[in-house]
C-alpha cells in the first residue's frame, strides 16, 4: 500500500515537473517579453536616411521594387541619388522598443538572428534608470530587409541616424556579438554624443571569412555561416529553420538526437510558419538561436561568409578612437573536442580588444554567449559603471 502511495506521488511529481519543463520552452519567452511590456515598454517605428556606396537600397537599382526574400518576406526601402559622387541615400525603416524615460538615453543593439525582444529578460530592471531604446537591426524583425543595408557600416549610419532623430542627445551604446561591433562603431564614429559603452561579447578579431577560418576554427563559422551559405546555394529546403535544423555542427553533437529534433523543427515550423520557433521537447536554449528566425533575413549571415559586413571597416582603428568609459564583457573561453573554438573570440583576441581602447575594464564571464539572457544582472551592473 505504502509502496503504491509512493509511486503514485513520484508520477505525479514527475508529471509536474514534465508539464513546468514542456511550459518553459513553450512559453519562457513570451513571459518575458508580457513583463518587458508591463515595464513600459512600447513598440515602434522610425524613418532615416542611410548612406550607401555606389548601389541602391533595394540592390537592384533606384526604383525600389520589392523582392522575395528567403525567408518569405521582403525587401524594403527605396534609394534616393545623394546630391554629388556615386554614392545614394537610402530611406529605411529602423523598429525598435522605447521604454519609459526614467534616466539616460541608452541604445540596445542585438546580435545576429535575435531582435529587440532578445532583452526582454533584462528590460524592466533597465528601465527604472534609463530611457532605453531597444532597436531591429536590418535583415532583423520589423526593419528593413534589404541586403544593401546589411553591413556594420550602414546598420552604423541608420543607428547614428536615429539617435539623432529620436533622442536628440547623449545616449550610452550597447551591443550583443554583431551588434557590439555595432555598438564600438557608434562609439568610435558618433564620439559627441555617446557617452559610455557596453561590448557584450563582441567577436573582434575573429570575424572576417580568413579570422573565422583559421585554424583551430571557429564554432560560429562552422554551425551558422557554412550552414547558411549552403542552405543558399540549394532548393530543395524552402525554409532556413528547418535546413539549419538538418545540418547543425551543434546539434551534430548531440548524436542521434539530431535527426528528431530537424524532424520536429519542420513539423513545428509547418503548422506555425509565422511564429518564432519553439519545441516543446528540446531544452529551449538549445534551439533559442533559432527562436526569431521567422523574422531573420539569412541573406544578412551572407554578408559574414563573403567578409562584406565589414567592407571600410577597420576594427584596430575603430578600437583605437573610442574614448568613452567602456566595459567589455567577455564569455569564458571553451574549446571544444575537436579543438573548434567555442566562443566569440580566444582571450588573446580579448586582450587586443582591452589594449586598443583607451578606457576600458575587461569582465571575463562564466556563461554563454547570450549574457544578457544567462547572466541579466551581470549584464545590468556593466551598464550602471559604464554610465
Amino acid at each position: 500500500m505504502i509502496a503504491a502511495i509512493v509511486v503514485g506521488i513520484l508520477a505525479v511529481c514527475g508529471a509536474i515537473a514534465l508539464a513546468v519543463y514542456v511550459d518553459g520552452n513553450r512559453h519562457g519567452e513570451e513571459r518575458d517579453l508580457a513583463r518587458a511590456y508591463a515595464a513600459g515598454f512600447v513598440e515602434k517605428q522610425a524613418t532615416v536616411e542611410v548612406a550607401l556606396g555606389g548601389e541602391s537600397a533595394s540592390g537592384v537599382g533606384t526604383e525600389g521594387d520589392a523582392e522575395a526574400a528567403p525567408d518569405g518576406g521582403a525587401t524594403s526601402g527605396e534609394a534616393f541619388p545623394a546630391a554629388e559622387g556615386n554614392a545614394c541615400s537610402a530611406a529605411a525603416v529602423v523598429n525598435y522598443a522605447e521604454g519609459p524615460d526614467n534616466g539616460p538615453a541608452l541604445v540596445l543593439v542585438h546580435g545576429q538572428g535575435m531582435q529587440w525582444e532578445d532583452y526582454a529578460r533584462v528590460l524592466p530592471d533597465l528601465a527604472q534608470r534609463y530611457h532605453v531604446f531597444a532597436v531591429d537591426c536590418f535583415g532583423h524583425g520589423e526593419s528593413s530587409h534589404d541586403p544593401a543595408l546589411y553591413s556594420c557600416r550602414a546598420i552604423g549610419e541608420a543607428i547614428r541616424a536615429f539617435a539623432a532623430q529620436e533622442i536628440g542627445g547623449p545616449y550610452l551604446a550597447t551591443g550583443h556579438s554583431s551588434g557590439g561591433l555595432v555598438a564600438a562603431w557608434l562609439a568610435a564614429n558618433d564620439a559627441e554624443h555617446v557617452t559610455g559603452c557596453v561590448l557584450e561579447d563582441p567577436p573582434f578579431f575573429r570575424v572576417t571569412p580568413s579570422e573565422m577560418r583559421q585554424e583551430p576554427g571557429c564554432f560560429v563559422w562552422k554551425d551558422g555561416f557554412e550552414v547558411t551559405h549552403a542552405f543558399l546555394q540549394q532548393s530543395a529546403v524552402a525554409d532556413p529553420a528547418v535546413y539549419y535544423a538538418q545540418h547543425s555542427y551543434l546539434f551534430g553533437l548531440f548524436g542521434g538526437l539530431q535527426p528528431k529534433i530537424a524532424e520536429w523543427t519542420a513539423q513545428e515550423r509547418a503548422a506555425n510558419p509565422d511564429a518564432h520557433l519553439t519545441l516543446a521537447w528540446v531544452p529551449h536554449d538549445w534551439v533559442r538561436g533559432l527562436y526569431f528566425y521567422d523574422d531573420f533575413d539569412v541573406r544578412f549571415s551572407e554578408t559574414f561568409y563573403d567578409g562584406t559586413w565589414f567592407d571600410g571597416v577597420d576594427q584596430a582603428d575603430v578600437l583605437g578612437r573610442i574614448a568613452c568609459p567602456t566595459v567589455y564583457l567577455k564569455a569564458q573561453t571553451n574549446y571544444g573536442e575537436d579543438g573548434i573554438l567555442f566562443a566569440a573570440n580566444s582571450d588573446e583576441d580579448a586582450a587586443r580588444v582591452q589594449q586598443l581602447v583607451a578606457n576600458c575594464e575587461t569582465v571575463v564571464v562564466k556563461s554563454g554567449h547570450d549574457i544578457h539572457y544567462e547572466r541579466p544582472q551581470t549584464f545590468a551592473d556593466a551598464i550602471d559603471r559604464a554610465a
